[in-house]
């Protein structure tokens, strides 16, 4: 049975006129009488009493009327909610994210953009390194991942959210923490560095580590640990000094200095990264409300 059959039905049984009925279909009478004709036969029963005066509704017919304004107020909710889903208005949207990146201003912004444009969207977040993020956007367990820089498999795209300055991290008491003038590379290779460990699998290490090696130098790391909290903790106790990315240096630690950096390439990125199958209408509205927020700014810096 087509819908439209039920809609004819409906719009007879409420105007009780077939050319009434047809006026508001839209459609000619003699159609309309016709299509009704085809319902009872299909039905095997007759829905109206037609005389030359009146039309009325059988008792099969006021019984089929509340059944069939049922199935198109149900058919209407469906086609509403499918609809809504497939503009991303509901549904879900699940996103990695690095310790560091709601230290910045970049993603809380998009987030509350995101969640004022699309609130019933079933936002789920997840606090997850660079490298633990890669699996789950390729089996589909997440959507969008926010992350520092990473070797990412041909299936996975990114694009630059934030470029922002390395900073050197010293202890308040260290005669570095005296300097005026920033700091270079070169002047910090020798210190005893607190860093993060290879089990970490954060990409700020291979960054780490490309920029000294491209200076020929090679840092003395004498602890490894798995947080940026515990990098900060341990150089407030003077256990040595850190890079870390300047939005960092939000986290304020007693006889803990950030001081700025001489070299022009100690700069850490923020990549939004997704797999490179068709997204999620979610995932597009997401990614649209982020490029929404860097737009007015010169944080962007697309990736090929």
């Amino acid at each position: 049975m087509e819908l439209r059959y039920l809609r004819y039905f409906v719009a007879v049984a409420e105007e009780l006129h077939f050319g009434r009925a047809a006026a508001r279909l839209g459609i000619s009478q003699p159609p309309l009488s016709q299509q009704i004709r085809s319902l009872e036969a299909e039905l095997e029963t007759p829905l109206f009493l037609r005389t030359n005066r009146r039309v009325e509704l059988t008792d099969a017919g006021a019984l089929f009327l509340a059944e069939a304004r049922e199935i198109l107020q149900r058919t209407e909710r469906a086609s509403r909610r499918v609809t809504r889903l497939g503009r991303g208005e509901t549904g879900q949207l699940r996103i990695g994210f690095t310790t560091s990146v709601p230290l910045t201003a970049t993603l809380p912004r998009a987030l509350m953009g995101y969640r004022q444009r699309f609130p019933e969207v079933d936002l789920r977040m997840h606090e997850l390194n660079s490298q633990r993020q890669i699996t789950p956007l390729l089996e589909n367990e997440l959507d969008i991942g926010i992350m520092r820089p990473a070797t990412l498999p041909e299936a996975l795209e990114a694009f630059t959210l934030i470029r922002e300055p390395l900073v050197a991290v010293v202890n308040a008491q260290d005669a570095l923490a005296r300097e005026e003038t920033p700091l270079s590379l070169e002047a910090l290779a020798n210190q005893p560095f607190v860093y993060f460990s290879p089990a970490a699998g954060t990409g700020l290490l291979e960054q780490f580590q490309v920029l000294f090696a491209r200076r020929g130098l090679t840092p003395n790391v004498v602890q490894e640990v798995g947080g940026p909290n515990t990098i900060i903790s341990l150089v407030a106790s003077g256990l040595g000094v850190s890079l870390l990315p300047a939005s960092f240096r939000h986290i304020q630690i007693d006889n803990v200095r950030y001081l700025p950096l001489s070299d022009a390439d100690a700069v850490s990125e923020v990549w939004l990264t997704h797999a490179r199958r068709q997204l999620s209408p979610q995932a597009t509205n997401f990614i649209e409300q982020v490029q929404s927020v860097i737009a007015g700014s010169d944080a962007l810096d697309p990736r090929p």
